[in-house]
């Protein structure tokens, strides 16, 4: 179960903030034996600890303002990103894998590909981003599919989609997306939808795989004239009302020039919505531990 619910975990996360500038935790800690460790890094970048194996996701390295805004989208005046990391580079790059849902440069910059460990094992949603990756000089870059295995530990890729199909349409360069679903004997169920709206695919992943700890990219990005291109505060009910016995927490969120969607404002709806005691709202740097 969620160790202590929220409260114990507000606590938690002040522990792990607390011993040292934003240190990341290890398998042992002030917390005790714990199955896995998700640090909220910033906007989807997350460091998770999982089954004994150390997982970055989505690493956006660069530093506050060092890029425009994304052309056409809300905001676009403001240089991303709109915050500093809250954890040095190199700690962010000691771990045993990378995931990279998709190649926008909010999930994978031109810092995190000059960075990170060449030889280090990289996971691509598809042949066509694992060839790009390639190109950058990565060595073991694999494809994400539904039955990928990595020291132990179960992979399954699951679909998404970054925009209503008229969005997609109007924009193609939103491109394909993926989401991934983490399992192990030892460990609860852990869902990364990423960049996605609620939608069959997210359904369809919740239906198949059952998960008891499903983190959403939440920060409704939007392009003025159409609908969010990630999840809002109504899609994060409708994945509560599809799966309400399971932690939900939100990422992606006060970090690139299009999110609109601020964290006191989610949290504010939940409150409303009756399901704030089933989602999480990290703050960058923070921690949560699970048993």
């Amino acid at each position: 179960m969620l160790v202590g619910r929220r409260g114990t975990l507000k606590l938690f996360a002040a522990a792990a903030v607390a011993s040292g500038a934003g240190a990341l935790l290890s398998e042992k800690t002030a917390f005790g034996a714990t199955q896995f460790h998700l640090t909220q890094v910033r906007n989807a970048t997350l460091r998770v600890d999982y089954a004994g194996v150390r997982f970055l996701i989505d690493p956006m390295f660069a530093g506050k303002g060092a890029t425009p805004g994304f052309e056409g989208s809300a905001n676009s005046k403001l240089r991303n990103p709109l915050v500093d990391l809250p954890l040095t580079v190199e700690q962010l790059a000691d771990v045993d894998a990378v995931v990279v849902t998709h190649l926008h440069s909010d999930h994978w910059d031109d810092e995190a590909a000059a960075i990170l460990d060449k030889k280090l094992p990289l996971f691509a949603q598809n042949d066509e981003d694992a060839a790009h990756i390639r190109s950058q000089g990565f060595q073991d870059v694999r494809t994400l599919t539904e039955n990928t295995e990595f020291q132990g530990i179960h992979l399954a890729k699951t679909g998404g989609q970054h925009g209503t199909d008229a969005t997609l349409e109007a924009i193609p360069a939103l491109g394909q997306v993926c989401g991934v679903v983490f399992s192990h004997p030892s460990s609860k169920r852990l869902y990364l939808a990423g960049d996605t709206i609620w939608n069959e695919h997210v359904a369809a992943a919740i239906s198949r795989h059952h998960p008891e700890i499903i983190v959403l990219n939440a920060g409704k990005a939007v392009f003025p004239g159409f609908p969010p291109i990630i999840m809002g505060e109504e899609d994060v009910l409708a994945v509560h009302k599809a799966a309400p016995e399971a932690t939900l927490i939100a990422s992606h969120m006060e970090a690139v020039n299009h999110c609109v969607l601020s964290r006191a404002a989610l949290r504010a709806y939940s409150e409303e919505q009756g399901f704030a005691s089933s989602l999480l709202v990290p703050a960058d740097g923070e921690t949560l531990a699970f048993k």
